[in-house]
């Protein structure tokens, strides 16, 4: 998915007009969540891989 991440898993989900999307790094198991309105599904995706690297960095 990212390539200075390396593999990255991201699974979406609808709930009514909100979309939760999980992003996890495969290499060490770190996982971000965000949710955002259904209507835009790449902003809340790039919000949850920016969340991710975050969490990765400060680890």
């Amino acid at each position: 998915m990212s390539d200075d991440l390396g593999e990255v898993i991201v699974e979406a989900i609808r709930n009514g007009v909100y979309l939760k999307v999980t992003a996890v790094h495969v290499a060490s198991g770190v996982e971000a969540t965000a949710v955002g309105p259904a209507a835009e599904p790449k902003a809340v995706e790039r919000l949850a891989i920016a969340k991710l690297r975050r969490l990765i960095a400060a680890s």
